[in-house]
């Protein structure tokens, strides 16, 4: 069993629960040989930010804007944060504590913050998970505002993986214990269940995970189930019938494509590595642990440069944000105007 060797970076309660909720994927992570270089179609990798796990900077998701910047949950903490094009982290907002101190959160036992979206207008999105129902759900953060509860999720379930359809003003939210997809306009109300499809659910640890939106079809990992899945929207809006597009990624969390057809790149937490996987579901490994990382989490494209969270649940040493160079052969089609510079 892996164990969190320095707890004094985190809550006692975040600590070892971070340990147990990655055992189950990293599996793998304990085999030798499993080190490696970047491999192509990604080159150039180098840590950009280091995060300060004593702060509890965990990182879980992440969304870009256009000036290079990277928007950022940070699990443990219940924060929001914003890394600069320059590379320095800035809490944007703290989200209020559960009054039982999280303790009663599906599963993993501490509140956290999950899945985060920019909108256009630079409105971001983002889930919290308190297993409470005065506080799980979906916020809302505008640009100079503060974070505000649009939608109530179930208290019994772990909202964790969130997507945004830009041409409906609909949000996607996966949660990884009652193995749903739900739907929530932008606007925030009542929660619509999309999909309850067998493929979403756990078998028994966490189930859908990882959420993108692409080619009129919904797109989620399943954490338990080691697969990436689409599910086609429908004219009427409702979910299509699923179909399982990889299999045997185990530890896989978030995604994103790369802009080469249905091809994407996975963070696989537990292993430590980012894998390639292609349209017909075959799959290699192009970062691991020897590039830098630490249990990544979630994976975002910009033009031609990969950004790569690690949030070191696992391994406790070096939380951060990875850059990658993506070949251009199969880069992306948004032009980065900048990105976050190398920081030792």
């Amino acid at each position: 069993m892996f164990k969190n060797k320095n707890k004094s970076t985190l809550s006692r309660t975040a600590a070892t629960t971070a340990a147990v909720v990655l055992t189950a994927a990293a599996v793998v992570a304990a085999t030798p040989g499993v080190a490696s270089a970047v491999s192509s179609p990604l080159s150039c990798a180098h840590i950009a930010t280091h995060f300060d796990l004593a702060r509890q900077q965990t990182p879980e998701n992440i969304a870009l804007a256009p000036d290079g910047s990277a928007y950022v949950t940070f699990a443990a903490a219940r924060q929001v944060a914003r890394v600069t094009p320059g590379g320095s982290t800035r809490i944007l907002a703290t989200l209020p504590a559960p009054a039982d101190g999280g303790n009663h959160t599906p599963v993993l036992g501490f509140a956290l913050t999950t899945g985060i979206v920019r909108a256009h207008d630079g409105t971001l999105y983002f889930l919290y998970a308190t297993g409470t129902a005065d506080l799980t759900g979906l916020w809302r953060l505008r640009p100079g505002g503060a974070p505000r509860r649009i939608a109530a999720l179930p208290a019994a379930g772990l909202p964790n993986g969130l997507a945004l359809d830009p041409s409906t003003g609909t949000l996607y939210v996966t949660d990884s214990v009652l193995g749903t997809i739900s739907s929530v306009p932008t606007t925030g109300g009542t929660p619509r269940t999309w999909s309850t499809a067998p493929e979403l659910a756990s078998t028994g640890f966490l189930g859908a995970n990882g959420l993108k939106i692409r080619g009129g079809a919904v797109w989620a990992t399943n954490l338990d189930r080691v697969t990436v899945l689409r599910i086609p929207v429908l004219r009427d809006g409702r979910a299509g019938p699923v179909q399982t597009r990889a299999t045997g990624l185990t530890g896989i969390d978030d995604f994103s494509f790369t802009g080469h057809g249905d091809q994407i790149l996975a963070a696989l937490n537990g292993p430590g590595e980012v894998a390639l996987v292609r349209p017909d579901g075959t799959h290699s490994t192009v970062l691991t642990a020897a590039d830098g990382l630490q249990n990544p989490t979630s994976i975002a494209l910009r033009g031609d440069t990969a950004y790569v969270l690690s949030a070191a649940y696992v391994t406790a040493k070096d939380p951060n944000l990875l850059l990658a160079h993506l070949n251009d052969r199969i880069a992306t089609q948004t032009v980065l105007t900048s990105t976050l510079p190398t920081r030792s």
